[in-house]
């Protein structure tokens, strides 16, 4: 940190508020966690200075002998840690994951059946803003409204009537498991491929804490920041009868230089994810968020579809008296980081909501267990019902002292 001090104070400035941030507020963000000093270090290597267009042994420059050996290294991992046919680790993020996909199967026009947005989808599944929603013809499969869960017999009479060419498992704002299967089931029926977006769950499902979509999808997507606790970025996984077209789709069709640096980060994420250790912190992250889902019912709230199988779920305020944006800002004044969140069938706008997501993942990472989930429930609860400010605050940043992001790089630069 001393040399960006010394180079541009003002961005040294920014990032050392930033570590105070992340060291004195609870994330519970569920698209949030803290990757490991490694994984940083990594990124900030001189890898970043090398470009790389194309693939180990297939270069456009000279000088990627080390390029080589380090994204080599990030697929064979990613094909170890999800017992997959084929990787691409270039995608820079999520959704050029998901667009390289639909530009090697899909023509424009084309039918994509995805979870609507409004019951837990994500934009990049066919948002008409999004470019997925301007090239292709969306249809949406969503929950049930007395269960607010997937009703998969539904989900195959929309795909029997729409026919889509692909269909979509994955979503941002579901809290239970996902059955392959049936989608699977639902794709053949009607002659659809198969893509699961698993950017939330990666690491729920290399912990082996989640159902697997390997063995029964064409295409699997994600992120690698996530439940995987790696750098911000995606991959692609796939069967080997699509490993050519979705690597030509994604250089050159998608994309120019990889970012190596990020690359190589991914290879250290998922060496981590392969260590033993990893499948207890998968295991935790669910059973830290079912025992805050618990904990804030306990208390009175109502939780979307009763509970969790997964690192997040959905807080229903409705009955509360406020939305889901006055919720969150109130929790971030004592230092509670989450985000609001449309729950089913919400009669709020996005801009407001009627609820607020909480996830899991980053205060597991922190060490912490069931009994701070307690705790941090009934934070949660006293702030919502208008506590004193100051107590609370003090309450959080005890508890973030006591389980630090780094233990190792706590004040190193603040």
């Amino acid at each position: 940190m001393d040399i960006i001090k010394e180079t541009d104070k003002e961005v040294w400035q920014a990032i050392a508020n930033e570590q105070k941030r992340q060291e004195n507020y609870l994330v519970l963000i569920a698209s949030e966690n803290y990757c490991s000093a490694a994984i940083q270090a990594t990124q900030g290597s001189c890898l970043t200075d090398k470009y790389a267009e194309g693939y180990p042994g297939k270069r456009w420059y000279t000088g990627c002998e080390n390029t080589d050996t380090v994204e080599s290294l990030a697929v064979a991992r990613a094909k170890e840690l999800f017992g997959a046919e084929h990787a691409n680790v270039q995608p820079h993020c999520g959704c050029s994951a998901n667009m390289a996909v639909y530009l090697a199967v899909l023509e424009q026009g084309d039918r994509i059946l995805s979870m609507d947005l409004a019951h837990g989808g994500h934009l990049s599944h066919g948002l008409q803003k999004n470019l997925s929603g301007r090239l292709y013809e969306i249809y949406h499969y969503g929950v049930d409204r007395d269960t607010e869960r997937i009703n998969y017999d539904e989900l195959k009479r929309i795909a029997r009537e729409c026919r889509p060419q692909l269909i979509i498992a994955g979503a941002s704002s579901y809290p239970r498991a996902l059955d392959f299967e049936q989608f699977k089931a639902a794709a053949d029926e009607v002659d659809a491929k198969l893509m699961v977006d698993l950017a939330h769950i990666a690491g729920l499902v290399a912990g082996g804490v989640h159902p697997h979509p390997v063995p029964h999808a064409d295409f699997v997507t994600s992120t690698t920041h996530k439940t995987l606790r790696g750098p911000r970025g995606g991959f692609i996984l796939c069967k080997k009868e699509y490993a050519h077209l979705i690597d030509e789709e994604m250089f050159p069709g998608l994309q120019g230089g990889p970012l190596m640096h990020i690359i190589a980060a991914k290879a250290v994420c998922f060496k981590e994810a392969l260590r033993p250790e990893f499948k207890d912190y998968a295991a935790q992250i669910v059973k830290n968020a079912q025992a805050m889902a618990k904990a804030l019912e306990e208390r009175g709230y109502r939780i979307v579809s009763g509970g969790t199988d997964n690192h997040l779920f959905l807080v229903d305020l409705t009955q509360k008296g406020m939305t889901g944006k006055e919720a969150v800002a109130r929790l971030y004044e004592v230092g509670i980081s989450a985000n609001k969140n449309l729950i089913p069938f919400d009669k709020q706008s996005a801009f407001e909501t009627s609820g607020f997501r909480i996830g899991a993942p980053a205060v597991t990472t922190r060490g912490m267990k069931e009994p701070e989930m307690e705790q941090i429930a009934a934070v949660i609860d006293e702030t919502l019902a208008g506590g004193p400010s100051d107590g609370l605050r003090r309450r959080v940043a005890d508890l973030c002292s006591a389980f630090p992001v780094r233990p190792q790089q706590v004040e190193a630069s603040v």
